[in-house]
């Protein structure tokens, strides 16, 4: 059986009822706001590089730099990436003519197109004048053109090699993305 209670012990336990609600999200506020404050930055620090001036952030996966007003997102940082030494023409080399390419990979295919993307003409499949070609439909071009072919190489061995218009990147398949960034960071200027 249910006692009955007067109108001001009902009164009285609402109340406590309300204080008790109350008190439990100022605790949680206060907590929720020393928790922030005391947050450690060193893991928002970790995700920001600075690399010859040029200021990386990675934001979503990518290592996003923004120079001249132009977002470029690279998988890897400068300090990931292996040194290949080499003199590789400027990106403005790239600006405004179509951009010839080859490539056995994929993933560093689409790592410089979506960086030279906004600067190039257009991008087209081709193949190298006097090299093997696995389709007759593409066109032949020369190194007179932009043209960036891109080979997993049997040996291990990585290289960025530039003869007049071309660039030849090879190194072995898990490591040619970052030899990809490489050859970003030259004709963008970060190397």
């Amino acid at each position: 059986m249910r006692q009955i209670i007067g109108k001001a012990e009902q009164g009285k336990k609402r109340k406590r009822n309300q204080i008790i609600v109350g008190l439990i999200l100022v605790g949680v506020m206060i907590l929720s706001t020393l928790g922030y404050a005391f947050n450690d930055n060193s893991s928002e620090n970790s995700k920001k590089i600075v690399y010859n001036g040029f200021k990386f952030e990675n934001q979503q996966g990518l290592w996003v730099l923004n120079t001249g007003g132009i977002d470029f997102g690279f998988q890897y940082n400068p300090n990931e990436v292996e040194r290949v030494n080499g003199v590789i023409n400027p990106l403005n080399n790239y600006t405004g003519k179509p951009l010839y390419i080859s490539s056995s990979n994929r993933n560093a295919e689409f790592e410089i197109y979506q960086n030279l993307d906004r600067f190039i003409l257009r991008k087209q499949y081709a193949c190298l004048v006097n090299s093997t070609c696995g389709d007759e439909n593409l066109p032949i071009k020369t190194c007179e053109d932009n043209f960036i072919l891109i080979e997993e190489s049997e040996d291990n061995s990585s290289s960025i090699i530039q003869e007049q218009n071309c660039v030849f990147i090879k190194g072995n398949k898990e490591e040619l993305v970052k030899i990809t960034d490489e050859f970003l960071f030259k004709i963008i200027g970060v190397d």
